[in-house]
């Protein structure tokens, strides 16, 4: 009788082990499915045409449609799974901290910043150096530049 239950036992601890592995990959699976990633960010702007022809133009981001035709909303694709929402309303346009600001990544830094200077936008390392980079302490060389809204946006050479 001990053989048989010690028998019984370690099945029931092998199939409670293999158990276990099966609930925490599985519970892998859940939590990729509940684990939240960026769909959208909306900004509330002054003038839409403005921050549209900015966004569309300066940055290159692609329009795609928008559901409400209104004139109050413009939509872009900002990665395969990532949208920028523009909204007309803001009463008026004003200063926004550098530290609270949208990244962007290009492949090539220095021809985003022809660009830039293409357009005639300005743009600045972080400690405002006019036409400069800053090298982040992970090496990506990065700059800064405001939209018509005065929003910072960032745009690096990360290449993840």
């Amino acid at each position: 009788m001990s053989i048989t239950v010690t028998i019984s036992m370690t099945r029931n601890r092998i199939l409670g082990t293999t158990a276990l592995a099966l609930a925490l990959m599985g519970a892998g699976k859940v939590a990729a499915q509940v684990r939240p990633a960026v769909n959208h960010v909306a900004l509330y702007v002054y003038d839409l045409q403005k921050s549209t022809a900015f966004y569309q133009n300066v940055l290159g981001l692609k329009p795609i449609p928008e559901p409400f035709h209104d004139g109050r909303h413009a939509w872009f694709r900002m990665g395969p799974h990532s949208q920028l929402h523009l909204i007309q309303g803001a009463a008026r346009v004003e200063d926004h901290a550098k530290d609270t600001h949208l990244a962007f990544r290009v492949k090539d830094l220095g021809k985003f910043m022809a660009r830039l200077d293409q357009s005639a936008t300005r743009y600045s390392s972080w400690t405002g150096e006019a036409k400069q980079t800053t090298a982040r302490p992970d090496g990506v060389k990065q700059v800064y530049l405001q939209d018509p809204d005065n929003f910072w946006i960032e745009v690096n050479d990360d290449r993840f």
